[in-house]
């Protein structure tokens, strides 16, 4: 009865309250299953919450989780930040949750282990408390009108750390503010091949969202559609500032909410995640 009723669960509870209420990895070789929207994530591991050049930040989310892959990429990415910047290293956001999969609140994506917030302040040179790294709030870099970055808090070393992550060679794509994309395209200099994988998007207005692409070892993992060419800087930039961007108007009919996702919506593979010890 006692199986029953689990597998009744997990076919009529949303996806998110099922991968949201596990606590901890399922015991998998690690693999990234399915979409960066639509999968989940076996043998996780958690990067820790201090390191010498990171600190994770709302730790009572448990979303400090990812593909060993992505670990090893924060690692090695923020020991890089202080030798290019004048930062001391990052500060984490959410990464994913110890099953992946959907999440309650804050993201569609994030669901595989292979997608990381990073803010874009940089970490202080003492440890944030615990309450702080609940309290603290990451620094806007978007001006009101929405058609630059504000130059108070634009600095040569935001540059830097966004350039550092996308020269990474297992980064796939760096998603940020339209108006970030656009003080990028200004003030890069030098070798500019990396500012194609740095992609406008919605939101972002805090933080860089950093994603690696499907990693060895994972052959269900979906990869995303080969990046636009060029630069995306220029006329690629334009429709992001125009006022049906910017100013849109509101439907004359509401759009319905979308169902959420279910566990049969997910790869078959996700319920052994979930079932998993």
């Amino acid at each position: 009865m006692a199986q029953q009723a689990a597998a009744s669960r997990l076919d009529t509870v949303p996806a998110r309250q099922l991968f949201g209420a596990a606590k901890g990895p399922s015991s998998m070789p690690e693999q990234s299953i399915g979409f960066y929207s639509k999968g989940c994530l076996a043998g996780a591991e958690a990067l820790p919450i201090t390191g010498a050049s990171w600190q994770v930040m709302r730790l009572s989310r448990n979303r400090n989780w990812g593909h060993p892959a992505l670990i090893a990429f924060l690692e090695r990415f923020s020991a890089k930040v202080p030798q290019v910047s004048d930062w001391p290293g990052i500060l984490v956001g959410d990464m994913s949750q110890p099953r992946g999969g959907p999440m309650s609140s804050g993201h569609a994506s994030h669901q595989v282990g292979l997608d990381a917030d990073i803010w874009l302040m940089p970490m202080p040179k003492r440890p944030f408390t615990r309450e702080e790294r609940e309290k603290v709030s990451a620094t806007m870099i978007v001006r009101p009108d929405r058609l630059d970055v504000d130059a108070k808090v634009w600095t040569p070393s935001l540059l830097a750390v966004i350039r550092a992550a996308a020269q990474d060679p297992e980064v796939e794509r760096v998603l940020v503010n339209a108006a970030i994309k656009k003080a990028l395209c200004r003030d890069a200099t030098g070798e500019r091949g990396w500012l194609q994988k740095v992609r406008p998007y919605w939101g972002h207005d805090y933080h860089m969202h950093v994603r690696l692409a499907c990693p060895a070892g994972s052959a269900d993992c979906r990869p995303q559609a080969a990046v636009t060419p060029g630069d995306g800087c220029g006329e690629a930039l334009d429709w992001w500032f125009s006022d049906e961007n910017l100013h849109p108007k509101p439907p004359k009919v509401p759009p319905k909410p979308k169902p959420p996702l279910m566990l049969k919506d997910l790869p078959s593979a996700c319920r052994q995640v979930l079932l998993a010890k």
